[in-house]
């Protein structure tokens, strides 16, 4: 008998000795036998959740706290499903749609997470040379700098997985690393908050009120927000009334989509599968979404909202608000920030200076129209080396006599990166707190989610040449994760960026509704669950949730293909590329329902569980 399947069987006999012993025990075994979740977590706490929750402190203040939570629940509801029908099966899921459902709907989905983990492993890379460049200061900005960071970062990871792989002792230690650095993640930015409330930056009872559900931003400004737009003469309170509601929408739906990624879907049932966890398992999956990845996002995007709403919320910073053109360039943010403001100028009066004859030729297409976007950016961040442009006096005159009031509603709609954060935090933490556990805890955000998509990667390799795992194959897909993100300071940059970005996020924010409808469907098969089908009162309520989560992920994924097809910031050739792919693999789903065949269980038959 193997060293796995011995230790498989020593948590079943302590899981069920627990259960019989009542639910304190049970809770005790949970606690001690959790792991999957907070693979989960690892995940979701990466680049993208942090600069979310920057965000969101920007535009709402602390009124916009409960978006986190109310995502992360949704996100647990179908990863639970998820977690249900695998360890009632024990079959890969893989395997299971392509035979039940629809094989282009399985292969989709296998294919839309690698490509997000290929993809989406650079800006993580991206965020930890960051940290260490900006934030701690530790690395020089240089290619070298870049290149050995990057290697680094890679063998540390592959390191990571190796461990996972092992059985034993190994994939304990990965565990225990794991959980050590979602703990280190959590106090440092728990850590930060509680140094800023005793500084008196921000008051609690705002804090708590900022939690109970408010849907008033989907139809008006929040927070200091809607106080100071009450302050601004017609039409430009109109005008960014309209703007900011537009960006508070985007960001109550963009939420629901990026607590949970696809490749998320994809790690839940493989990871349980690997620890040979089945049917008693239930519970326990259950328990270790809630606590190992709801819990410690919650407190990490909650502590990053609260630091962010007291830095920036209706403070745009003394240099904006200066009527004095050069100092207001002295702002990190002035360039987003005055494009938004010269959009307004323009749009409300076109009148008010002529455009110079050379900014206008700049900005044309190739068929020799005026692009709005490129002309608003000439007149205010030109690219002099490349255009011969400076930036248009009389309009930045212009912009430094604008309110104080508008100047602020336009920096609210201004993201930053979280090294100013970090900058904006120090005169409240001090030096060391700022540069140093705030800096800790992002570079850990991103190497953590590292560490799991490249494990994901290897995972979906095994499935698509349906090998075992912890073979050539894994390993292969494990590495080239890795080296594709090692390579983000030469791929992740300009227009290559904008492509990668647009054309992966597109497919599996398609994707991501349509897993959940999946398994949604999965759910409620007597076919693939047989009596383990819920019923009564609890189909009831399984149902209930899954549908609120399942309209969330198609109204999120509705609205961001939306946003990608028709925004002016994406180039005309992709938003044809995207939208032939995605109108192009909706026809192949459908067309997959007929394709379908019953799948050999006899050959899909290989154990997944010689993993961790």
């Amino acid at each position: 008998m193997s060293e796995t399947t011995t230790k498989v069987e020593t948590d079943r006999e302590i899981l069920e000795e627990a259960q019989a012993n009542g639910p304190a025990a049970t809770l005790g075994a949970w606690v001690r036998l959790s792991g999957p979740g907070w693979i989960q977590s690892a995940i979701t706490l990466g680049g993208g959740s942090l600069s979310g929750a920057v965000f969101l402190g920007i535009l709402g203040g602390f009124n916009l706290l409960w978006l986190q939570l109310v995502a992360i629940v949704m996100g647990v509801v179908m990863l639970s499903a998820i977690s249900y029908v695998t360890l009632s099966t024990g079959k890969r899921p893989f395997r299971e749609i392509n035979s039940h459902i629809n094989p282009v709907l399985g292969w989709g989905w296998v294919l839309a997470t690698v490509a997000a983990n290929m993809i989406f492993l650079m800006p993580q890379f991206a965020l930890c040379y960051g940290v260490l460049n900006t934030n701690m200061g530790l690395v020089p900005d240089d290619l070298q700098s870049k290149v050995i960071v990057s290697i680094i970062l890679f063998l540390a990871g592959g390191g990571m997985v190796v461990l996972n792989m092992r059985p034993g002792l190994p994939s304990k230690i990965f565990d225990v690393l794991l959980k050590g650095m979602i703990g280190v993640i959590v106090l440092c930015f728990f850590g930060v908050v509680i140094k800023l409330s005793m500084s008196d930056a921000f008051s609690w009872s705002a804090v708590f009120q900022g939690f109970i559900p408010d849907l008033s931003g989907w139809s008006q400004p929040t927070g200091q927000l809607a106080e100071i737009a009450s302050q601004v003469e017609e039409p430009q309170r109109s005008y960014w009334t309209e703007k900011i509601i537009e960006v508070q929408r985007a960001s109550m739906i963009g939420a629901a989509a990026t607590a949970v990624g696809i490749n998320m879907t994809f790690m839940m049932p493989y990871s349980m599968l690997a620890r040979g966890w089945d049917r008693p398992f239930r519970g326990l999956a259950r328990f270790d979404l809630c606590t190992g990845m709801a819990i410690p996002y919650i407190l990490v995007t909650s502590c990053v909202v609260i630091a962010s709403a007291a830095a920036f919320h209706a403070n745009p910073g003394k240099e904006l608000l200066s009527e004095d053109p050069a100092e207001m360039t002295e702002s990190k943010i002035y360039d987003d920030w005055a494009k938004l403001l010269a959009t307004r100028i323009i749009k409300e009066d076109q009148q008010a200076f002529e455009i110079p004859e050379e900014y206008l030729a700049a900005s044309k297409t190739e068929s020799g129209e005026i692009n709005q976007g490129k002309l608003i950016a000439n007149l205010v961040a030109p690219d002099t080396e490349k255009t011969g442009l400076k930036p248009f006096v009389p309009l930045q005159e212009q912009i430094a006599k604008l309110s104080p009031q508008e100047k602020t509603l336009a920096s609210s709609l201004v993201k930053r990166k979280e090294s100013v954060l970090a900058d904006s935090l120090k005169p409240l933490l001090g030096e060391f707190l700022a540069k140093w556990v705030f800096g800790i805890g992002v570079l850990g955000m991103g190497f953590s989610t590292i560490v799991i998509l490249m494990m994901i990667n290897g995972y979906a390799f095994t499935e698509m040449a349906n090998v075992k795992p912890n073979g050539a194959v894994h390993i292969v897909g494990c590495a080239l994760a890795g080296l594709s993100g090692a390579s983000w300071f030469v791929v992740w940059q300009g227009s290559a960026q904008t492509w990668l970005s647009i054309l992966v996020s597109s497919f599996a924010i398609m994707f991501l509704p349509i897993a959940y409808v999946t398994f949604f469907m999965m759910m409620n098969s007597k076919r693939i669950l047989g009596k383990d089908k819920p019923t009564g009162v609890s189909w009831l309520i399984w149902n209930l949730l899954m549908i609120v989560s399942v309209i969330g992920a198609i109204a999120a994924a509705s609205v961001a293909l939306y946003d990608k097809i028709t925004g002016a910031g994406t180039p005309l050739p992709l938003k044809y590329t995207v939208l032939t792919v995605v109108v192009g693999y909706l026809i192949l789903f459908i067309g997959g329902f007929f394709l379908r065949k019953p799948f050999d269980e006899k050959e899909g038959s290989e154990e997944v569980a010689e993993a961790s």
